[in-house]
């Protein structure tokens, strides 16, 4: 300040002052909870750079809510890593964190690895089995590459979204359960629904919270920490 200033700038200097500090506590924070987020292959969120910083702050705004989340970013970007610091970060964070990439399950076994089976009600199917769903039960599920799912297995996923039950191949027995769904895409689910190759309601009922995580091109402030990672 120089003088003579006038009241309105001293507020206005302690006001940014306050806010300034605050922020920096905020990113400390989200740093240190994110930080300690470390995925069941042992990897964790590494940068310091301003994207991944908004990259922490948005996790830290989504986590606390309960509801789907989907995730965009390039090969290689860490979505499965900003999935699980969501769930660690999560009150369901004791829960069961699964996660499964869906372009890995052949097509014919999708519907039964996400809900389940039981015995006889395929070949090969010498007994009952839970599927993922029911194993991420009060948990967490992430499905990566969310685009490849085929028709009947999106209106099934549709399904189990709203009405919070799902039913196990081969079965007449609905079975309540209660998971958060976090997903991710390379595709541009958007544009997969505007060219109905994606259901436009099932689309929605993903992107009610998005997180896009930039490449490591975009954030280059990131590349010597994670290097010494």
């Amino acid at each position: 300040l120089v003088k003579p200033f006038a009241l309105a700038e001293v507020k206005a200097l302690a006001d940014k002052a306050v806010a300034t500090r605050a922020l920096k506590d905020e990113v400390r924070l989200l740093r240190r909870a994110v930080g300690r987020a470390v995925s069941p292959g042992g990897d964790r969120l590494v940068g310091s750079s301003h994207a991944l910083l908004d990259i922490f702050k948005t996790i830290g705004k989504v986590a606390p809510r309960n509801v789907p989340v989907l995730i965009t970013g390039e090969s290689g970007t860490g979505k499965e890593l900003v999935a699980h610091a969501i769930h660690a970060a999560s009150p369901r964070a004791e829960k069961p964190f699964i996660p499964v990439n869906a372009a890995a399950i052949p097509r014919e076994l999708l519907e039964s690895e996400l809900f389940g089976h039981e015995r006889g009600a395929f070949t090969d199917a010498h007994e009952s089995r839970m599927g993922l769903f029911e194993a991420a039960n009060q948990g967490t599920l992430f499905l990566d590459e969310i685009s490849s799912l085929p028709a009947a297995a999106q209106a099934t996923l549709l399904t189990a979204i709203e009405d919070g039950v799902i039913r196990r191949v081969g079965s007449t027995t609905s079975i309540d359960i209660n998971v958060r769904l976090i997903t991710a895409s390379l595709e541009d689910l958007e544009a997969m629904a505007a060219a109905q190759t994606f259901r436009l309601d099932l689309y929605h009922r993903l992107n009610v919270l998005k997180v896009e995580i930039p490449p490591l091109r975009k954030r280059p402030g990131d590349i010597r920490p994670l290097a010494g990672h």
